[in-house]
């Protein structure tokens, strides 16, 4: 998964909607007294698919609206949805209240209400993860947090503060005051 796609296909979509915008208002003047509106662009209730090189989908955002701001390019967005496929072709979701994406796309921060969930069917277990704030930088293959996360899989929840995962090989790390309840019985019955 590339997130620079992602970022470049929304940016993409963005400059022809703006510029669609601007030529449509090209004689509109704005009315006295109006602030001066930050944003350079605006999408609303959307859906961005990106492609990898082979031309399959990498990533899917789904978001209500997305802004860029004109001063330093950045982005936000509200209430965020990736989907990212698996090899088998399922989605795993990830959404947030919201989400920033740096000028050159390099970071993507998502806040409030982090849930990341596995596809409901196939060959992963359930799995769950919970936080209130994630730092991805996708350059780098690496997802991070400073704070409380909590991971759930059928008969197995763990928590901790602080998380690192590598997105390529899927491994994860909690990093303090971990806490790990394991349920045999749980883990049989979800199979």
């Amino acid at each position: 998964m590339n997130w620079r796609i992602v970022i470049g296909g929304g940016l993409l979509l963005a400059a022809l909607a703006s510029g669609w915008s601007a030529w449509r208002h090209r004689g509109t003047k704005a009315p006295s007294g109006a602030s001066q509106v930050r944003a350079d662009y605006v999408l609303g209730d959307f859906e961005i698919v990106t492609l990898d090189k082979d031309g399959k989908e990498a990533a899917t955002l789904r978001a209500p609206s997305m802004e860029r701001n004109a001063a330093d390019q950045t982005s936000t967005i509200a209430r965020p949805v990736f989907l990212l496929p698996d090899a088998e072709g399922r989605h795993w979701q990830l959404k947030a209240d919201t989400g920033w994406v740096s000028a050159k796309g390099e970071e993507l921060r998502l806040r409030g209400n982090v849930a990341g969930d596995s596809p409901e069917d196939g060959s992963t277990p359930p799995t769950t993860f919970r936080t209130t704030a994630l730092d991805v930088f996708p350059e780098r293959n690496l997802a991070r947090t400073a704070e409380r996360v909590t991971l759930t899989r059928p008969g197995l929840e763990q928590t901790g503060v602080g998380f690192e995962a590598q997105l390529k090989s899927r491994q994860y790390s909690l990093l303090s005051q971990v806490k790990t309840r394991y349920e045999p019985n749980a883990a049989r019955q979800a199979r």
